[in-house]
């Protein structure tokens, strides 16, 4: 079955950096596009970055742009993201998500994911 396992969040001051981790399994990972998408209590769930299937086109929420970048490496079935810069209003629980079947586009909106995983806790504070 399908399975996202992100891992590499923490507590970091603001102005610091972070790289999350999602190892993938269950499915022909290099055959989907992929996002990460954050969530906070009492919010509405916002995507934040996603890439294509071979990695070669990236996109960002402006919120993040510039601060954050995107990567896959096909050959371990990962998906990163690199965060700098971080500020508090990035707070938040991160997920990745794989895109639905039968779509080759990167999809900014949630609804485009058919599984997420369970998340890792993001803190900037200082």
């Amino acid at each position: 079955q399908v399975q996202l396992v992100e891992s590499g969040g923490g507590l970091v001051q603001p102005g610091g950096s972070l790289r999350l981790s999602c190892a993938a399994s269950g499915f022909a990972f290099s055959h989907y596009p992929m996002s990460w998408v954050r969530q906070v209590p009492g919010r509405a769930i916002e995507w934040v970055s996603g890439i294509s299937k071979g990695g070669n086109i990236t996109t960002y929420a402006d919120a993040v742009k510039g601060r954050f970048t995107i990567s896959r490496d096909n050959a371990k079935n990962t998906l990163y993201l690199q965060m700098n810069t971080l500020q508090p209003e990035d707070t938040a629980v991160y997920h990745c998500a794989k895109r639905l079947p039968g779509y080759s586009r990167i999809g900014q909106n949630p609804r485009d994911y058919d599984y997420w995983g369970q998340g890792t806790q993001v803190t900037v504070s200082s």
